[in-house]
């Protein structure tokens, strides 16, 4: 366990494939807390169903915070300042910059915070995240709601792949020599949590892009 404050403590990171892995991580309460800050932000940028650059639709549903925020159509997979309805990115609420500040060992303020919302079915394929500037900044990881089974690969695609079930609380950094590993998520386990009224996986991701 690490020591945070007081008598507080929390998980201490098991080493999976070179990614940290901090299970529960955060309490009930506080998941609960992240939840309504996210509801006031997705009240601001709307989720939105992104379509691939081949012209298929995601299953997943997504948002940002952050100067920038993640978006895919017909033009490609990139960092946009603004929605797809023209409006700017919220900011990224104080509760997901303590998690990025307690984890992440970067001196910089993640740029953007992904939310990618997903429902019964939906997945995320094998993929790289490789669209930021700086590859020794990590990427952490926020999961909320349902368990998603996360897989992790090679720095190619292909070989041997390990599996894990990531669930709520739970956080995760990627980064050092496992920052451009393949990764995805190839399901989530509908009533596997309570913390979502209406069901479904949240998943965070905090980068710094520039």
């Amino acid at each position: 366990m690490t020591q945070i404050s007081g008598s507080q403590t929390r998980p201490s990171a098991q080493d999976v494939r070179g990614f940290q892995h901090y299970p529960g991580w955060l309490t009930p309460p506080e998941q609960a807390a992240l939840v309504k800050d996210l509801r006031a932000l997705a009240a601001q940028a709307p989720l939105f169903s992104p379509m691939t650059p081949y012209g298929r639709p995601m299953s997943v549903r997504m948002t940002s915070a952050g100067r920038f925020g993640w978006v895919s159509d017909r033009r490609g997979y990139r960092y946009s300042q603004t929605h797809p309805e023209g409006m700017a990115w919220p900011a990224i609420p104080q509760s997901i910059l303590d998690v990025w500040q307690a984890v992440s060992g970067s001196a910089r303020v993640p740029e953007c915070c992904l939310i990618n919302f997903y429902g019964e079915g939906a997945k995320m394929g094998m993929h790289q995240d490789r669209d930021e500037a700086d590859f020794a900044e990590p990427v952490v990881s926020i999961s909320l709601g349902d368990d998603g089974l996360f897989r992790i690969g090679n720095e190619t695609r292909g070989g041997k792949t390990q599996s894990l079930w990531l669930r709520s609380g739970d956080v995760m950094v990627m980064g050092g020599a496992a920052r451009l590993l393949y990764h995805g998520v190839d399901r989530i386990a509908p009533g596997t949590s309570t913390l979502l009224p209406q069901g479904g996986r949240i998943n965070l991701t905090l980068r710094v892009v520039t």
